[in-house]
């Protein structure tokens, strides 16, 4: 899409397109060629929004690998911090987006391979454990049931924030930002492999400039985090069904 030079940031503000961009950027988005309308905007007028930006106290951040994204460097807008989990999910989809075959099939993969991933890297113990970090026993159906609930969580919470497309089915496209989660291994002869090593040892850590790749203003975390009651009440139904399952085991061995 040709758009016309901006000669003052005025011109850009009075684009139509901007307040939606502008919201969505301060919400945590990653805006990349995908994002037609909006990518050749940033790319149009990056010097004026940059100046612009920088006045809230955030970066607006270009990436060579084709996207864009706000870093808050200051406290006047709050950061969007991604929980462990979601990082966890970020890192095996990153490993995914790494793979050779992602270009083939036009970067698309399956929650099944998602999960699939995790499994490989982490061990299947390990990523049960990850994503029921409270529970000292566990039934193994219903923590892979969890396990599957709290992966489709994070991978809903990193589509709204430009890492992947949800597709029809249980399909993912992936997206050139889930490199951010690879960027501790950039450089490196073998960054997949270094990659899965560092989420095998469960290192989360990214890019020196941010603690989580939130790449975000204007949101707080507290949005996308479920309500305290909602988890207790969660995991609760669930020690009430390991309960049950086990009083039946205990009911079968009994006289």
């Amino acid at each position: 899409m040709t758009r016309p030079g901006y000669t003052q940031l005025e011109d850009v503000i009075r684009d139509p397109d901007f307040p939606d961009l502008d919201l969505a950027l301060r919400r945590g988005r990653h805006v990349d060629r995908d994002d037609v309308a909006w990518y050749a905007l940033l790319g149009d007028a990056q010097d004026h929004l940059e100046a612009f930006y920088r006045r809230y106290g955030c970066e607006l951040v270009h990436k060579a690998d084709g996207y864009y994204y706000l870093l808050p460097t200051g406290d006047k807008l709050s950061r969007r911090q991604l929980s462990a989990g979601d990082m966890l999910v970020g890192q095996a989809l990153a490993l995914l987006y790494l793979h050779p075959s992602t270009v083939e099939r036009g970067g698309l993969h399956t929650q099944e391979e998602l999960i699939a991933q995790l499994a490989t890297v982490l061990g299947s113990d390990a990523l049960i454990r990850a994503f029921n970090p409270k529970r000292r026993r566990y039934d193994e159906r219903v923590a892979q049931k969890t396990v599957r609930a709290r992966v489709g969580e994070a991978v809903r919470r990193l589509a709204g924030l430009g890492f992947v497309d949800l597709v029809e089915g249980d399909q993912l496209r992936l997206r050139p930002a889930l490199l951010r989660f690879a960027e501790p291994v950039r450089g490196l002869s073998e960054p997949a492999e270094a990659l899965a090593q560092l989420v095998a040892r469960g290192e989360v850590a990214l890019e020196p400039e941010s603690a989580s790749p939130d790449g975000a203003a204007g949101a707080a975390a507290a949005d996308d985090e479920p309500q305290g009651d909602e988890g207790d009440a969660a995991e609760e139904a669930e020690e009430a069904e390991d309960g049950d399952d086990g009083d039946e085991a205990d009911d079968g061995d009994a006289p």
